[in-house]
């Protein structure tokens, strides 16, 4: 945030109580193609991210898991067979349209027990103290206006031992890739945003979002102070995306 009452939308500033709104329909005009955009714009690569953070999520047998911007369903198909019978996911999502196509997309695939959904907000969640035994939220922290309101969240709703798990684009590490991974993210992207969604434009916000998240070390600390504790860091693809872990203690 660069000065009071304002944050970014992509490299626009933008007054806060707008982002949320801006963020929206960006959501709601990528919904139907989001799946398939990620294939292509990742080469496929976002599906071993997430089995990735799935796998080393710590989640158990009867766990119930809160999935914050979790509409596209991915995460919470790869939790369902770690919480198993007496588990339970919320798939939480500010987006409806986002929460529409993945529930959808997860009935299609026969996947109804132990899954609820709501509408939320990340800043604000409806949910009591201690709910949770895990928080998973990939890629969605870095539309959230107001992030350090969305980990206090997350921490308030973890239950004692529970774990915070964030995977999020992140800061490369590799100069050398730099040039390339940009011409990649506001070049390929809104093209392709163009040919396959008929959006460039939410395409391009994407890609200049993922510029304006904090780094690894900034995120940490971020965490740290909303309360979580042992916060680690595990970069991913030489940095282009990072899992972070805290627990609540």
């Amino acid at each position: 945030m660069s000065k009071q009452g304002t944050t970014h939308f992509g490299f626009r500033e933008v007054a806060e109580d707008d982002k949320a709104r801006l963020v929206g329909e960006v959501f709601t005009s990528v919904a139907r193609k989001y799946d398939i955009m990620n294939d292509l714009m990742s080469f496929g690569i976002h599906r071993l991210w997430k089995r990735h953070f799935v796998a080393t999520s710590g989640v158990r047998a009867g766990d119930v898991v809160l999935d914050l911007a979790g509409g596209t369903g991915d995460i919470a198909a790869l939790l369902l067979p770690r919480v198993g019978a007496d588990g339970r996911i919320v798939i939480a999502d500010i987006n409806g349209d986002m929460l529409r196509v993945g529930r959808d997309r997860l009935i299609d695939r026969g996947l109804l027990r132990g899954l609820d959904y709501a509408q939320v907000d990340a800043e604000a969640l409806p949910f009591p103290d201690r709910s949770f035994d895990c928080v998973t939220m990939a890629f969605g922290l870095r539309n959230v206006t107001r992030k350090e309101s969305a980990l206090a969240e997350i921490h308030r709703v973890l239950k004692i031992g529970g774990r915070a798990l964030v995977l999020e684009f992140s800061t490369l590490r590799e100069p050398l890739l730099k040039p390339l991974y940009d011409f990649h993210s506001f070049s390929v992207m809104p093209r392709l945003g163009k040919l396959i969604a008929g959006d460039d434009s939410s395409y391009r916000y994407l890609s200049e979002s993922i510029r304006k998240h904090p780094d690894q070390a900034t995120l940490k600390a971020m965490m740290e102070a909303a309360g979580l504790s042992r916060v680690d860091v595990r970069n991913l693809s030489a940095g282009i995306v990072a899992i972070h872990r805290g627990y609540r203690i």
